[in-house]
Parts: structure tokens; C-alpha cells; sequence
């Protein structure tokens, strides 16, 4: 049996106790947790997903608030799947802080990403070669903590597939390191057979990431060229096969969470309700 939580980057409305309650009452194993920082220019706004969350855990707050995620898990049954943060790998301070909250909620993972995205405006050998130095020197802060540090297959990126985010993790020992595989990113950026992308992954598949995008055809150009945009949708209407996905974990023997994004502006006990009825529709039974 997989095990299943959601991001709470998805929950941007609810505080810690909210986010927990609910989460227990659709049936859900865990919890992945947004630590971010939001920039002050930005703390007037109303809560959104990529800006100002009710439950506002930040780098620099996260070890204080320790006590409080604990309790709040334990007294509704869930577990911390890992934690969502956005830190790069050349920011030691931050990776620093998101460590040691870490370590005193018990979490798994945090998230670190490349030294640059990608815009074709610096070369990848020059991203890539910061990225493995940045990731050296976080590494040099988590070794022995047992905090893993994950890389997201992510669009705009030098990791934008699972054979790119294995070029970068390669380097280091998957105890220290892994890769979140992200379907609904690769659909858009990056995709490659799924069952192949796992294989590749090995031990450094920790952790998974699923929702939907499906594609749509917009205007054309001046010489017919349809220009496509992509919209968020159901894990069963979106254009990535998840029966496949949930196949292959199962084949792996894989331990990690299966960690819902839903970003789409829905109720959140409709959207993840169904995606979670959905995903063990499709899990395989032993």
C-alpha cells in the first residue's frame, strides 16, 4: 500500500490545525510542509498559494514552531512526509535553518534546488557545475543528520526529466540525496518513460509529487502554428498516464509518500478528495 499526504503549499487558507484535520478526515497518511519565505512587499496580499499562507512557517520560524507541528501531527494521526521548502543550494544560511527545524520535527527531507534556474541566458555546464559545488556544501551541513536533501524535477531548470536530475544527484550517495519525481511537471518539460525514469532513478527516487495539467490549443500564428496553453485538471483528465506511475512504485517496492499539488482554485476537501479516491482506485492490490 502507497502511502499518500498533500502539500500544503495548496493550502495557503488554513492554519496548522486546519490543514491537519482535514487531511485526517479524507484519509490521508501525512503531511508534506510549506517553509518558505515571502517577501514583505508581498505580505498584504491575501492568502495564495505562491504568496502568503495562513499558516505561515518560515526558515527563520520553523525551529520555534517545532513543538507545535508535532502536536498538531501526532494528535491527528498524520506523519510529516517531508517539507516543501524553496531554498537554493548555494543559500547555506537558509539551508541551515530549514536543517535544524528539520531535525526537530523528524522530517525526512527538505528541498533544496539548483544555483540558478534556466533561460537559456547562462550556459549548463556553468549552472550545473555551481549546482554540484552548491549541493557539496549543503551536504557538509546535513551529513549524518539522516535530512535528506531532494532535488524536483521542475520545468526551467538544468533537472527538467529524471535522467537530468540523476545527472546532477549522481554525485553524491543517494543516503544523503534523492530526486522528487514530478510527473505533472515533466508533461510540460522534461517527460520520459515513466518505468525507464524510475529504473534510472534507483535509490534516488525519495519522494513523489502528482498532480494534472492537460493541454489546449490557443490562436495561431500568422503561419498556422497553434500556440498550446495548459490548464490544471483531474489526475484522471490530465494527459499523464498515473495508472502506469502507481505500477512502477508498486514494482519498486517503494517507500516514499505519493504527495498531492492541486493548485486549481477548488474547495480543498473536493479536490483532494478525489484526487486521493482516485489514486487508490488505480493502486495496484497485492
Amino acid at each position: 500500500m502507497l502511502k499518500y499526504s498533500v502539500t500544503t503549499v495548496g493550502l495557503p487558507d488554513l492554519d496548522m490545525r486546519e490543514q491537519a484535520r482535514l487531511l485526517q478526515k479524507l484519509g490521508y497518511d501525512g503531511i508534506e510542509l510549506r517553509v518558505r519565505r515571502v517577501p514583505e512587499n508581498r505580505r498584504r496580499e491575501p492568502p495564495s498559494c505562491w504568496g502568503v499562507h495562513v499558516n505561515d512557517i518560515t526558515p527563520e520560524n520553523f525551529l520555534g514552531k517545532a513543538p507545535e507541528i508535532q502536536s498538531v501531527l501526532n494528535e491527528h494521526e498524520l506523519s510529516l512526509a517531508g517539507i516543501a521548502s524553496n531554498a537554493g543550494c548555494n543559500d547555506l544560511e537558509q539551508v541551515q535553518l530549514l536543517l535544524d527545524g528539520a531535525l526537530a520535527v523528524k522530517a525526512p527531507f527538505i528541498r533544496v534546488g539548483a544555483a540558478a534556474g534556466y533561460d537559456g541566458t547562462r550556459p549548463y555546464r556553468e549552472i550545473f557545475g555551481e549546482t554540484v559545488a552548491g549541493y557539496a556544501k549543503c551536504l557538509e551541513l546535513s551529513k549524518g543528520s539522516g535530512v535528506k536533501i531532494l532535488l524536483e524535477i521542475h520545468g526551467h531548470t538544468i533537472h527538467p526529466s529524471a535522467s537530468m536530475a540523476f545527472r546532477v544527484m549522481e554525485q553524491f550517495d543517494p543516503a544523503d540525496v534523492g530526486v522528487i519525481y514530478d510527473p505533472q511537471n515533466m508533461v510540460k518539460d522534461g517527460f520520459e518513460t515513466t518505468r525507464l525514469a524510475m529504473d534510472l532513478l534507483g535509490p534516488y527516487l525519495a519522494h513523489c509529487h502528482v498532480g494534472a495539467h492537460r493541454p489546449f490549443p490557443g490562436e495561431s500564428d500568422e503561419n498556422g502554428t497553434v500556440n498550446w496553453t495548459w490548464e490544471g485538471c483531474s489526475m484522471g483528465e490530465g494527459l499523464y498516464f498515473f495508472p502506469e506511475m502507481v505500477r512502477c512504485l508498486r514494482d519498486l517496492n517503494y517507500q516514499g509518500y505519493v504527495s498531492v499539488e492541486d493548485f486549481r482554485d477548488l474547495p480543498p476537501e473536493q479536490k483532494y478528495g478525489e484526487a486521493l479516491s482516485y489514486l487508490k482506485k488505480i493502486e495496484p492490490r497485492p
